[in-house]
């Protein structure tokens, strides 16, 4: 979605000379399109811009809950063997 509103931008922005120059600027229906863009391209922004941010705040509650340090503690410990841990090799008796 980003590069279609990207594209969108570049192409609104080469309107403004073209809409100057063919006098559109003073029709209602090429500003009322406009605006109509304009409010539906920054109501979608905002609403990108707010599922972002609910990303970023459960992300951070889950590192809150299971820390990164935490889970790589849990990942040493489970990879090394009962003797490294007991200090004893069970294998030569």
């Amino acid at each position: 979605m980003r590069r279609v509103n990207g594209w969108f931008a570049v192409f609104w922005l080469a309107m403004i000379p073209i809409a100057y120059e063919f006098g559109l600027l003073n029709s209602v229906t090429f500003v009322s399109a406009l605006s109509l863009w304009a409010l539906v391209s920054g109501h979608w922004s905002a609403w990108q811009a707010a599922r972002v941010e609910v990303e970023q705040w459960a992300e951070l509650v889950e590192q809150e809950e299971h820390p990164i340090e935490q889970r790589v503690v849990d990942k040493l410990v489970e990879r090394r063997e009962p003797e490294e841990i007991d200090g004893e090799d069970d294998t030569k008796t």
